[in-house]
């Protein structure tokens, strides 16, 4: 089974910017997409008959928003993590007969770190809901974490500490949720891997000297870690200021 995760910044941008291309060669069996943009209505995506589309559109316009492409039928479908919650649009999950598959753009901190605190409190909130579906069976979970974990996964940690994606807080939150019982599926496969990143900012010349972060994941229960066939971040695709990543997984 092949899945594809892409914060696309702006699906009707990517659109333009070979985003239909990317998904035919790919041929995932299950796309994934973060910060759309998107409200109902302002898009009629072309992706064949074979993908059943399900969208997540945060209340505020031109703001955050999630979406799956599938070509697996779903037992059920829940957006956000609890009812009437989760105004922005930024998770979706979607229940399989093997897995749950659960797609999330995590708040930034900001700049200047103001929604810190809104960040981790939101972090325990979805550590604590990842459980609750792992109980019942495994869970695949994708999108843009929006946290460089150590610093191999950045270009310039020194000069990143304490920045917003990288500050000590962020990065525990995301060792609590591996502690959890989740892997990093890419880390498991490639744990000394240097130079592989998924975002870039859009400053000049970041992206061809490939000064990047890798903030862009999958994240599955420990107990697949046999079924993990492949995990790849496709670093030469454009189209956004990230990139897609990708993972192959057995049932």
């Amino acid at each position: 089974m092949k899945l594809v995760s892409w914060n696309v910044n702006g699906l009707r941008a990517c659109v333009n910017k070979g985003f239909v291309d990317y998904v035919k060669e790919t041929d995932a069996d299950i796309i994934c997409v973060q910060e759309t943009k998107l409200q109902e209505g302002q898009i009629a995506l072309e992706l064949g008959e074979d993908y059943k589309q399900y969208w997540n559109y945060a209340v505020k316009k031109g703001y955050s928003g999630t979406a799956v492409f599938t070509k697996l039928e779903p037992l059920s479908v829940r957006y956000g993590m609890e009812e009437d919650e989760e105004p922005e649009g930024r998770i979706i999950t979607l229940e399989f007969e093997d897995f749950y598959l659960v797609t999330v753009y995590t708040p930034n901190a900001k700049r200047d770190l103001s929604r810190l605190d809104y960040r981790l409190e939101w972090e325990d909130r979805f550590r604590s809901y990842l459980g609750q579906l792992d109980a019942k069976k495994p869970v695949i979970a994708c999108g843009d974490l929006n946290v460089a974990h150590h610093e191999i996964d950045l270009k310039n940690a020194k000069g990143n500490h304490n920045n917003s994606g990288f500050t000590l807080e962020e990065r525990g939150k995301m060792t609590e949720l591996l502690e959890a019982g989740f892997i990093d599926t890419f880390r498991h496969l490639y744990p000394d891997r240097t130079d592989v990143y998924s975002w870039w900012s859009n400053m000049p010349g970041v992206r061809a000297r490939n000064v990047g972060w890798r903030i862009d994941y999958f994240i599955a229960s420990a107990r697949l870690s046999p079924n993990i066939v492949a995990a790849d971040i496709d670093c030469q695709i454009l189209g956004s200021d990230h990139c897609p990543v990708r993972l192959e997984v057995t049932f």
